[in-house]
Formats: C-alpha cells, structure tokens, sequence
C-alpha cells in the first residue's frame, strides 16, 4: 500500500500544506508465517545475480482507462518503498507492454505518466493505491495499469452585452463521497479569465464538478450611507449619478444561474471536454451595516463579511477600524446579493445571512462562538513537547463548516472562536495522526472524539499516542491474497470512537499494513470494490461486520502487531 495526504485547506490557524506520505511496509519475507504460497503459483527467479541473489520483473500492459486501448510510450517507474528513489524506469513500446527487469525481492511503488493523462499510480483509488512486491511465488508479470486521461473544462465569462469579464475569478468545486453519508461539496481550484475572458481547467480526475465565478464591474462606485450622513445628507439620494454605478455581479454559476440549488453539475469523464460560459449580470449592490459597540476597554469589535459559496468561505472582509470607533458601527458597501456568514460582537456570533437587499443587523443576530481550549497528554500523562496541531472537522451533516485548526505549543492549545455545533477532534505530528486515546471535558471523563459545543466554552486534556501501533496481515480469498481490496479496522463503538477508523489497501500479495492505531476492540474486514463505500457510516458497513475478524490492541501488543491468520475478503 502507498498512501497519500492530498491537498487541504484548513480555515485558521496553520497553512495547509501538501504532503505525499508513503507507507513503509515489511518485506515479504520479513512476515514469513504468513508469506506462504501455493507451489501451484511459484515461479522461476528471472535472474541469479553474481553473488547468488535471485532477481525478478514486473511486467504488463499500460491501457487507456476509458477505452481499454493500449498506451505507447508512457514512462513506467519502480519506486523504493522507503525513500521513493527510481529503482528502474522505461517506456512502454508500441502495444503497451513494458518491462522493469532484474529488480531484487522487495515491494515497490508503481507509477505510470503520459502526456494528456493523469500520473498514477498502480491502482489508485483516491489516497490509497498497490505496491507490487516481487519475490518467489510473486507472479508479477500481467499488470494491467489504468491509466485516465485528464480531463478539460474551459470557458469565458461575459457580460450581458458580450463584453469579456478579465481577472473574474472562477472556482471548482468537487462534489464527492469522502466514505461519510452524503455528498461533499469541496472546492478544488481557482482560476482568472484573460483578457478575453477564457479560462481553463485541466488534468481533471472523473467526476462531478460546479463551478461559481465571481467578479466585479470595471466601473463600479459604490456608495456609503454613513459618508453620506457626514456630510450632512441622511443618504445618497437616488438623482445622485453615483447611484446607477453602485452596482455589483452576483456569484454566478455554470449555467449563468445565480441560485446555488439551480448549479448545474459538469459529469467529467476520462478524457472529457467540456465548454462552459457563464454570462454575468449586474444589479443592484447591498449595503450592511453593523452595530459595533466599545468593549470595557474602549476599543471597538471588528466585523467580518465572509462570502460563501457551496457552505465554503471564498472571501472574506473586514470592517474598517476607524469608521467603527467614530459611530460605533460598521458598513460594508458594495456587496453584491448573495448568501454570507457575518461575524460580529465580543465575543463573535456568527450568522448567515442571505443579503437580497440592504439591511441593519441585529447585533444578537447570529450564534455566539466560543472558546475550545486544553492540554495534550502523551499516555503516561505528561505534557506534550513535540510540535503538533490540533484539527476540528464538523460533524454535522445538515451544515458544512470549514475545519479548524491550531498549533498546540508546549503542549497547550485553543480554538478561540468556535461555532456552535458537533465536531470531531484529531491531532497530528510531523504529518503524522496522533491516535487519541481519551479525552477530559470540563474534568468528567468523555467517550470518543466527537463534541458538542453549545453556548458555553470546553476545557479539554487530550490523552494521545505519540507512537501509534501497526496492526499488518494479509487479505485473502480461496487461500490466495487479493490486491487492491479495501481494509477497514472498525472500532467496537464506531458511532463515538469514529476517530479511531483506519484503512488501507492491499498490496499486490494482498498484504495490508494499519498504521498509528490506538489500544482498543476492533472488527477488521476486507471489502473487494469497497472504494465507494461509505465506509464511515455505521450503516454502511454493518453487513460486514459478521464476516470479519476480530482484533484487540493493547499496550502489550508492542509496536508491531502480525496478525495470526489472514482476514477473509468479502464481495461488495
């Protein structure tokens, strides 16, 4: 197995940043009471080395995954499993078929690339993907590897005069199934049309995609209700000739609705190419105004206008500082009509709005935030030193929220300003997840990693693992290992100890390797074609449960748990 951390967003706190971590699993031979195979299916070492060392290939066929057609002349890599150096590297010939020859026993990632295709590799589903391992008994020599190719979607925005729109900015979304009930919504890129308007998306995985353009009218002038009353005018009366320019594109949506619910979904396949325009249409601008009153310190609260588009913030603006102190509220000019979240007050309360026309907000408008704050234990109940963060994902399936994140120093955290809701609590390390062993609410012991926060602040002390244990075996069927099946260690309570899931997929023998997995009950299954599962929901994967296998972890279980007997795979 060969997993990948993709790229994320995260909303405050540290930057997100991609990474690609790779498992690093035992040689075969390394596990040998299970590294047992058939003499059926044993073949020849492809070459002895000088010294006596057995040599072997990995060989197949590159095909289109669309068609099914070969593909010549894609460059083919054996990567080492622990350092991701090239092994060896060639072109596939005119058929398709390649060959990576005289590679000694040992599992290796696998990696295709061509021009107009997506770089894989072998496998792939999402994060996860199959190491080859090559060794006696290993029949390594008719891969088939499936290749995608990339999908386009261009476009250009214009006005309702045909104008080109430039520097409109043009998001994707991704709507997928992340193994949780329901579709998510998640952006996945941003681009600028030139100056003809024209912008492009490529190297697109399959998938169903929306995409939201917003921009701003080149001759905009928008107006200040409380400029106007400085100058002695209650407001900006319609025969000023400012007025026709206070004018604002709302986010608009393929194709060129401006309803979030009437986005029509774009269906990229292998290869497709699809034409997108959207038309823009100004109307007229909305003005919000906020009262912001002085805190016991005299300073004034600073509200913030985010812009959301498919529950994900776009944009955000603040206030200005000085306008707040003087009359002790808050304006934002030029908003064009669309759906917003407004933070406001000491301390912030939240609200969503729908600005379809101009408005005074409330100041008790909204859901007031709160604090999350604590300390991270390591299992012997000393603070954490190492560098880590903290990540709160929302968990309420009716209402998106982005995650939060924060930094946990020497180890301390706190989430400042969190919304009222249900959330799931994970750390990390060095990239790495920090399995959470137990937690401490307000003192009183709290089973799993999923909290409800209401209107009042949670004092937390986190319990995790620094070292997570690994739990490897085989997955199996007929006797014979199975490639590419989904492995799912499920905890005995899946509904409040969700955090504690972890996954892999076999590799080409059918071996598996779970890592940082905390002490605890569990059932392991092994589901074939499992990729679309909603793995996470109890639902989902209650019906394999019976065919499993149980697993108990514990502190005595060492650093490196081998399972005695391999786990049955299961047909979808």
């Amino acid at each position: 197995m060969i997993r990948m951390r993709m790229r994320g967003t995260i909303r405050a706190g540290l930057p997100a940043v991609p990474v690609r971590r790779c498992a690093i699993l035992l040689l075969c031979s390394a596990l040998s009471p299970l590294n047992t195979q058939s003499p059926a299916c044993a073949q020849a070492p492809v070459h002895p080395t000088a010294r006596g060392e057995s040599l072997f290939r990995i060989a197949g066929t590159i095909v289109n995954a669309a068609t099914g057609e070969p593909i010549r002349r894609a460059s083919v890599a054996a990567l080492a499993e622990e350092d991701s150096h090239t092994i060896e590297a060639v072109e596939s010939d005119g058929d398709g078929h390649f060959v990576l020859d005289r590679l000694p026993a040992a599992k290796y990632q696998l990696t295709a690339s061509k021009r107009g295709y997506r770089t894989a590799f072998y496998d792939e589903h999402g994060e996860y993907n199959s190491a080859i391992v090559t060794g006696p008994g290993q029949n390594t020599e008719k891969l088939t590897f499936r290749l995608s190719p990339g999908g386009i979607i261009r476009g250009v925005v214009l006005t309702d005069g045909g104008e080109a729109v430039e520097n409109a900015r043009v998001l994707l979304f991704l709507r997928s199934h992340d193994g949780k009930p329901g579709a998510r919504i998640t952006q996945s890129d941003t681009a600028s049309t030139d100056d003809t308007g024209a912008y492009e998306f490529d190297d697109l995985a399959a998938g169903e995609y929306l995409l939201a353009v917003s921009a701003e009218p080149w001759y905009a002038l928008h107006r200040s209700a409380q400029r106007g009353r400085k100058r002695g005018s209650e407001a900006v009366g319609a025969a000023d000739p400012s007025a026709a320019l206070d004018v604002a594109y709302p986010v608009t949506y393929f194709d060129s609705s401006t309803d979030e619910g009437s986005a029509t979904p774009i269906v990229i396949t292998g290869g497709s190419r699809v034409q997108a325009d959207i038309n823009l249409h100004a109307v007229p601008a909305v003005r919000i105004e906020v009262d912001t009153p002085r805190k016991g310190n005299g300073s004034a609260g600073r509200a913030e206008l985010r812009q959301m588009v498919f529950g994900t913030v776009v944009s955000a603006v603040s206030a200005g500082f000085l306008d707040a102190m003087e009359s002790g509220s808050t304006e934002f000019t030029g908003v064009a009509p669309g759906h917003y979240e407004l933070a406001q007050g000491d301390p912030p309360r939240v609200a969503e709005l729908d600005a379809t026309a101009s408005m005074q907000v409330d100041p008790s408008l909204g859901t007031p935030t709160v604090s999350v704050h604590g300390s991270l234990k390591n299992s012997f109940g000393a603070s954490l030193t190492d560098d880590c963060s903290l990540v709160l994902e929302s968990s309420d399936a009716a209402r998106h929220q982005d995650p939060i994140q924060t930094p946990c120093i020497r180890g301390g955290f706190s989430f400042s300003t969190v919304p009222a809701g249900g959330w799931l609590l994970s750390a990390e390390s060095g990239g790495r997840p920090l399995p959470i062993s137990s937690i401490s609410v307000d003192g009183r012991p709290h089973r799993g990693n999923n909290l409800s926060v209401r209107d009042r602040g949670l004092s937390l002390v986190v319990s995790v693992l620094q070292a997570g244990m690994r739990v490897e075996g085989f997955a199996r069927r007929d006797g014979n290992g199975v490639s590419g099946v989904m492995v799912v260690l499920v905890p005995s309570d899946m509904v409040n100890l969700s955090g504690m899931i972890r996954r892999d997929q076999s590799d080409s023998d059918g071996s598996f390797a779970l890592r940082d997995v905390a002490p605890g009950q569990y059932t392991l299954v092994a589901i074939d074609d499992g990729w679309t599962l909603d793995w996470a929901d109890p639902h989902g994967l209650q019906r394999y449960l019976p065919g499993g296998m149980p697993v108990t972890v514990s502190e005595r279980s060492g650093k490196t748990l081998i399972l005695p007997s391999p786990v049955p795979v299961q047909s979808r």
